[in-house]
């Protein structure tokens, strides 16, 4: 049965979850990700009558990575509505992998009655501790609140958005006991903190400091600057760029900084760590001083820290910018530190930039290797990027997205090739157009992603290239896409295997043990079959049968502007690299072992 809208005018009758869904669209929320359950049901009906959209979903993982690729596009915190114990267990990989790459999020969680506390009710999570089921999500989230009245869900919610959105962003959670949502409560705390200012003014630099960083660069031998994804989320990619240009300091990045400034640049160095190439990794290791603005090194872009490979440090200098004074120090000793949002940040370095060097500084040398480096790098790639050999050289995929997808397009990665292939060789060339999973690293980030990508920026094509591995996790997420008649295309990477860990198990132990995935009688040669995988749900899925039939199927895939899916057999090569990762180490304590093709 049909609820009737709810009367704005009886305030005082109404619930906290008709107050909730209020407070969300004068957030400007448009969508909200989720799964109903017993829980949060009165928020549901409650959002029935309003102008947000419940994206409904098969599984709550699916809710949460989706919510993280619309909150990257956004820029804004995205909001996840769970019900409680297995759906918000379910839900909990997609929050973390959220929280580690600091991308906004509020996640409203249903949970037992609060009159029902300790009595192991239906679902409740309790063995050890009463009332707790939010201290689940402690150790990722910036703050978990649990309502434990009514009047207080105003004031809480406000909290939220504010924490989720403001210094280092990442998501929060509210726990709501579903009594509390049916609550009846006045509007009085509501209307309070509506006049509360939306975004908090973050911190600069003064100039001094920024005189200090500018006449340290002036006067250092080879500086590079050092990026991560902290540029991205603070919408500072133009400010990076012309704080290089009129520097003439190349850029290197982390894999979250990929895409800062596009990769075309002629400034561009290219990722750092394991993955990353001769190129960047020597120029950081020769650089005098480093100036490294919204990156926490972490250890896939350090090789593991090891002197020798990456970074050198003590050696390099490291001028460390950061909205977060934690991360300032936290794996290298930092000669000059600021706390500082990075898109204000640069805004006073380019001015004090412009004041001490008004016609700019000379042209860096290096530029003319960078354009070297790349030039010898295609043509040593040019082989295995123009293959006619199938299963298809993972390097030829790439080239062949790269020329289908629009320039603005935007791309989910997962884990594999398509995350570190992706990161070493394919162009981004605008800037936040590229989502992948970073510090978690989740396999079965992008499938996801891709519909949150899709639902904040409509208008542009969205390309989901995800490993056969990834693609498997949760494949009900085809439903939610060919319900909402998303034109999105997921191109499967298959080499029926997890590839990364196989080419390294097979490097280390000789064999591929629980890492491919065996065959089965009358199965395609790849495994199961993605593309009637897809059918079944409702979109169209292609199986590509040679390599020179993936470019103009993905021409097609984006003609058709409804869900596709790819299924794309690949040889499982292993991603060229001259960094390092401590694990090779742990493995092989001899050394010269790395991966392999399998």
């Amino acid at each position: 049965m049909m609820l009737a809208p709810h009367d704005h005018a009886t305030g005082a009758t109404r619930t906290v979850a008709e107050h909730l869904v209020d407070y969300l669209e004068n957030r400007g929320v448009r969508h909200v990700f989720g799964l109903c359950g017993h829980t949060n049901i009165a928020v549901l009906a409650a959002m029935a009558h309003s102008s947000i959209d419940f994206v409904t979903v098969r599984h709550e993982q699916i809710a949460s990575h989706a919510a993280d690729g619309y909150a990257r596009v956004t820029g804004r915190a995205s909001v996840v509505l769970s019900h409680l114990s297995p759906g918000l267990t379910n839900c909990a990989t997609g929050v973390a992998n959220a929280a580690l790459d600091c991308i906004p999020m509020v996640v409203i969680a249903g949970d037992i009655p609060t009159h029902y506390y300790g009595k192991h009710p239906h679902q409740e999570v309790n063995l050890h501790a009463d009332a707790s089921q939010y201290e689940i999500y402690r150790p990722f989230v910036k703050r978990a609140w649990r309502v434990d009245r009514a009047d207080l869900m105003p004031e809480i919610l406000e909290k939220a958005f504010h924490l989720a959105e403001s210094g280092q962003p990442g998501p929060v959670l509210v726990n709501v006991p579903m009594d509390i949502f049916s609550a009846p409560l006045a509007a009085d705390g509501f209307q309070r903190v509506a006049g509360n200012t939306r975004a908090l003014v973050k911190p600069s630099l003064d100039d001094e400091t920024a005189q200090r960083i500018v006449g340290a660069l002036a006067e250092a031998e080879n500086p590079v600057l050092y990026v991560g994804g902290g540029i991205l989320l603070a919408d500072a990619s133009a400010e990076l760029e012309a704080f290089a240009d009129h520097m003439q300091i190349p850029i290197a990045h982390s894999l979250m900084g990929k895409g800062a400034v596009r990769d075309d640049h002629p400034l561009v160095l290219g990722m750092t760590g394991f993955w990353g190439t001769e190129l960047v990794n020597q120029a950081c290791l020769n650089a005098g001083t480093i100036l490294a603005i919204g990156t926490r090194f972490k250890e896939a872009d350090c090789s593991s820290w090891y002197p020798g490979y990456t970074f050198n440090v003590p050696g390099s200098k490291i001028i460390h910018i950061d909205i977060e004074p934690a991360e300032i120090g936290r794996n290298y000793p930092t000669e000059i530190g600021a706390v500082a949002d990075a898109k204000a940040a640069l805004t006073v370095l380019n001015r004090v930039a412009q004041q001490t060097f008004p016609q700019g500084r000379t042209a860096n040398p290096l530029a003319d290797k960078i354009s070297e480096f790349r030039k010898d790098f295609a043509a040593a790639n040019h082989s295995n990027a123009t293959s006619s050999a199938f299963p298809m050289m993972p390097e030829r995929i790439l080239a062949d997205v790269r020329k289908a997808l629009p320039d603005d397009g935007i791309l989910t990665t997962d884990v594999g090739w398509n995350k570190n292939g992706v990161g070493q060789q394919f162009d981004i060339l605008t800037p936040g157009s590229i989502l992948t999973p970073g510090g978690f690293a989740t396999m079965g980030f992008g499938p996801p992603a891709a519909i949150g990508a899709k639902l904040a920026a409509p208008d542009r094509a969205v390309l989901s290239l995800v490993g056969d591995g990834g693609f498997g996790q949760n494949p009900a997420m085809l439903a939610t896409a060919v319900e909402l008649e998303l034109g999105i295309v997921w191109l499967v990477m298959n080499n029926n295997a997890f590839g990364t860990i196989a080419g390294l198990q097979q490097a280390h132990y000789g064999l591929t043990y629980g890492t491919t995935f065996p065959g089965q009688a009358g199965a395609p040669t790849h495994g199961p079959d993605y593309a009637l995988i897809a059918q079944a749900y409702g979109a169209t899925g292609m199986r590509i049968e040679s390599a020179n039939a993936l470019l103009p199927a993905l021409e097609a895939a984006f003609a058709l502007n409804r869900p596709v899916v790819l299924d794309v057999a690949m040889i499982n090569n292993p991603t060229p690299t001259t960094g390092h990762w401590n694990i090779l180490d742990i493995y092989s304590p001899q050394g010269g072992v790395s991966h392999v093709a399998t």
